[in-house]
C-alpha cells in the first residue's frame, strides 16, 4: 500500500519551507518513526518522520526544492522490503526530456517575397527592376512571464521589485518567495527609484573577488538568508521608529539579592531581570493596546492577549519562543520556561507551534554587553523591546547626583498602528514598574 508523505503544518504564518536533507534514498527500508527528511522553515528546524515501516518508494521533493504546505514529498511502499523496493523514479528525467522537446526550435515559415513595385510612368520603357529582398524574419518573442502566486507578488510589490529581473528557481521556471527574499538579500535594486532619487544600477552578479589566504568563505545557510530578507522586509514594510527611555534597575536589583536563593531553593530556577520585564510588558499591552495588535490588510487587529516572544540565541541564529498567555504565569513559570527555551534552543529541539503566535517581543541584548540598539520588529508584530546591559552611571535624584545602576530601553515600532504617544507613554509604563516593582504584584 502506498502511503504519501506530506509537507506537514508548520505553525501560524508559516507556509512554505526549504527540504534541507534527505536521510533515506528511494528504495531505502524505513521503520515508524524514523526521520526521513529535514525541512528548514524561517523559524526552525523540523524532521518529517515515517507514519509506516515500509520501503521509500520515491522522493518527489529533492533537496534545495520549496515545498509549500501540504505538498507531496514522497511516497513509502508499507510492509515492502528495503531490498525489494520499486526502483527509484526518475522524477527528473521526464521534465527535462519535456524540456528539451519544448526548447527545440519551431520550423520558421518561409516568408512570402514582397511583391516588385509597380514601375512608375516613363516616357520610355524602364528596364524591370530587380525583386526586392526577402525581408529578414521576425525576432522571436520573449517566453511569456510565468504568473505569480499570490504571496510572491505581495512581497513583490510590497518592495517595489521587477520580476522579470529576479532569477526564477522554481518549478518551470516559476518564481518563489524564496527567490525574492535571496534577491533583496543581495542588495536588489527596486523597480522604480523614489522621485527625484538617481535611478539604481540594475543588480547583477557580483565580481570575481581575489583569493586570500587569511579569509574564509563560507556559504549562508538558508535559514539565515530568510531571516535577513525578513528583517528587510520589516524595514521596508513598516514604518519604523524608534523611542528610548532609561531605567533605574536598583529596586529590582535589591530584591533579586534578598530572594534569589529562597527562589532557586523553592522553584529549582534562577530569578532573572527577564520575568519582571516581561510582567511589567504585560502591564503596559493592556493599557496601550495597539502596541499589542497588527495590521492585517486594511484592518487592524488587537488582541486581548499577551503572547511574548523572547529572542534567544542558537548556532543557527536566532529564534524566538513564545510565552503564551504570560499575564497569567508567575515569576517562576515565566523563568522556568525561558530557562527551558535557552536549552532546546541550544540543541535544536524547539518545535514550530513554540514559536508562532507572537504578540509582542523582548530582545535583551545587555547579556552580550549592548549598552544601547534599536531593535527590528519581528513582522507582523506592531513593536519590540530591546534591553540593555546595566551599566552604574551617575544621574540627578532631587537636586544630588548619585551613582546608580542603569538600563537603557528601547521600544521600536510600527507608526502605522502606534502613534509616538502611545509608544512613549507605553514605554514610561514598563519604566514605573521596573523602578517600583511592587506595582507589578499588585498591578497599580
Amino acid at each position: 500500500m502506498a502511503v504519501e508523505i506530506k509537507v506537514p503544518a508548520l505553525g501560524e504564518s508559516v507556509t512554505e519551507a526549504t527540504v534541507a536533507k534527505w536521510f533515506k534514498a528511494a528504495g531505502d527500508a524505513v521503520a515508524v518513526d524514523e526521520a526521513l527528511v529535514e525541512l528548514e522553515t524561517d523559524k526552525v528546524t523540523v524532521e518529517v518522520n515515517s507514519p509506516v515501516a515500509g520501503a521509500l518508494q520515491s522522493i518527489s521533493a529533492a533537496e534545495g526544492a520549496e515545498v509549500l504546505v501540504g505538498a507531496l514529498l514522497g511516497v513509502i511502499d508499507e510492509g515492502a522490503a528495503g531490498a525489494e523496493a520499486p526502483a527509484p523514479v526518475a522524477k527528473e528525467e521526464a521534465p527535462a526530456a519535456e524540456t528539451k522537446k519544448e526548447a527545440a526550435p519551431a520550423p520558421t515559415p518561409t516568408p512570402e517575397p514582397a511583391p516588385a513595385p509597380a514601375p512608375a510612368p516613363a516616357p520610355e520603357q524602364a528596364p524591370a527592376p530587380a525583386p526586392a529582398p526577402a525581408p529578414a524574419p521576425a525576432p522571436a518573442a520573449a517566453p511569456a512571464a510565468k504568473p505569480l502566486s499570490p504571496a510572491v507578488r505581495k512581497l513583490v510589490e510590497d518592495n517595489n521589485l521587477d520580476a522579470s529581473v529576479i532569477p526564477a528557481t522554481g518549478k518551470g521556471g516559476r518564481l518563489t518567495k524564496g527567490d525574492v527574499r535571496d534577491f533583496i538579500a543581495q542588495g536588489g535594486a527596486p523597480a522604480v527609484a523614489p522621485i527625484g532619487a538617481p535611478a539604481a544600477a540594475p543588480a547583477g552578479p557580483l565580481p570575481p573577488r581575489p583569493e586570500d589566504p587569511r579569509e574564509e568563505r563560507v556559504k549562508m545557510t538558508k535559514l539565515r538568508k530568510i531571516i535577513a530578507s525578513r528583517l528587510k522586509e520589516a524595514q521596508n514594510t513598516a514604518a519604523m521608529l524608534t523611542t528610548w527611555n532609561e531605567v533605574d534597575m536598583g529596586a529590582v536589583m535589591d530584591l533579586r539579592a534578598t530572594y534569589k536563593d529562597a527562589f532557586e531553593k523553592k522553584h529549582d530556577t534562577r530569578l532573572g531581570f527577564m520575568s519582571f520585564f516581561v510582567r511589567a510588558a504585560c502591564i503596559g499591552l493592556k493599557e496601550w493596546p495597539a502596541v499589542n495588535g497588527e495590521i492585517y490588510g486594511d484592518e487592524i487587529i488587537y488582541k486581548n492577549y499577551y503572547n511574548i516572544g523572547v529572542a534567544v540565541g542558537s548556532p543557527k541564529g536566532l529564534v524566538v519562543p513564545v510565552l503564551r498567555d504570560a499575564d497569567k504565569m508567575s515569576f517562576a513559570q515565566i523563568e522556568g520556561a525561558i530557562r527551558d527555551f535557552g536549552l532546546r534552543a541550544r540543541d535544536g529541539k524547539l518545535g514550530i507551534d513554540e514559536m508562532s503566535g507572537g504578540t509582542f517581543t523582548i530582545s535583551n541584548g545587555g547579556v552580550f554587553g549592548s549598552l544601547n540598539s534599536m531593535p527590528i520588529l519581528n513582522v507582523p508584530q506592531s513593536a519590540i523591546l530591546g534591553m540593555h546591559k546595566i551599566d552604574k552611571r551617575p544621574v540627578a535624584i532631587g537636586d544630588e547626583v548619585v551613582i546608580r545602576p542603569m538600563m537603557y530601553l528601547a521600544l521600536s515600532y510600527d507608526h502605522r498602528i502606534v502613534d509616538g504617544r502611545e509608544a512613549v507613554s507605553f514605554l514610561v509604563r514598563m519604566k514605573e514598574c521596573i523602578e517600583d516593582p511592587q506595582r507589578i504584584l499588585v498591578d497599580v
